[in-house]
């Protein structure tokens, strides 16, 4: 009964120790730099233009990032799942081969394709206008984002598809209902929980993306590289902590949100 007793408590203190040492002292630390500098610091992202500006860019273009994908990887990840066809496997494969890739490879692509040696540019040559770029400004980040993003949308929707109730869908059918109307009434309800958990996910990641945004972000400026420039360029290591502390909130509230209106969704389902 002893060894009983104590057996749980030593299974558990390895990931105690673990929990305790890389994730709840690194946040509290995180948490108290800004006060060195006064409390002010924890306000400063609403008080400062730069700061603003920079996460209002970073809320814009997770936002639109994440309504893009959820679109595009909805069809298409549907489709896949509805439909049979030779090389179906090869062409997913294909389609989730960017997940991968890290945001830097990424990042390398959209030059290829938009920066000032890219093919985009080289071909504006070739026909005698100005060389056209893209890949540092709004849409090159837009258009990496989305790349790296769009592959997770459509495995989860091509998976969630395959899950439905098609009874639901045949039995609307058979009632009269048109493919609109079972669009309505059968797919945007069996899929509304998987939609706010992909998305609540897809715009976490755009968030706090680095590796894309460090390739990319030299016209446009979003928090991950505000956080880096701040403690690495100017050693301002509590700014770098309250900017790393709004984006976390911002981002776990959305997280919470989806959680909440995810749990509610499935309940009413049920």
């Amino acid at each position: 009964m002893i060894h009983q007793r104590w057996l749980l408590p030593a299974c558990l203190a390895p990931a105690a120790m673990f929990f305790l040492a890389f994730w709840l002292l690194p946040v509290l630390r995180l948490v108290a730099l800004p006060a060195e500098q006064g409390w002010g610091t924890y306000l400063v992202v609403l008080s400062n233009g730069r700061y603003l500006l920079s996460m209002a860019n970073t809320l814009a273009l997770s936002v639109a990032v994440t309504l893009f994908t959820l679109v595009l990887g909805s069809a298409i990840g549907i489709y896949l799942a509805r439909r049979a066809f030779w090389g179906k496997q090869l062409l997913l494969s294909l389609l989730t081969l960017p997940l991968s890739f890290p945001g830097v490879i990424i990042g390398f692509f959209v030059i290829l394709l938009g920066g000032r040696q890219g093919l985009v540019a080289d071909l504006g040559a070739a026909f005698g206008m100005e060389r056209i770029t893209f890949a540092y400004g709004l849409l090159g980040l837009f258009l990496a984002y989305l790349y790296f993003s769009l592959p997770r949308a459509i495995a989860t929707y091509a998976a969630a598809a395959e899950a439905m109730n098609l009874q639901l869908e045949e039995a609307a059918r058979s009632l009269g209902a048109s493919r609109l109307q079972i669009v309505r009434d059968v797919w945007l309800p069996e899929l509304a929980p998987t939609t706010l958990a992909c998305g609540a996910i897809l715009f976490a990641t755009s968030m706090g993306a680095f590796g894309t945004a460090f390739t990319l972000a030299s016209k446009f400026e979003v928090i991950p590289i505000t956080i880096y420039n701040e403690f690495t360029n100017y050693a301002n290591f509590a700014l770098a902590a309250s900017l790393s502390i709004t984006l976390g909130i911002v981002t776990w509230a959305v997280l919470f949100v989806a959680r909440r209106f995810g749990s509610s969704t499935g309940v009413a389902q049920r």
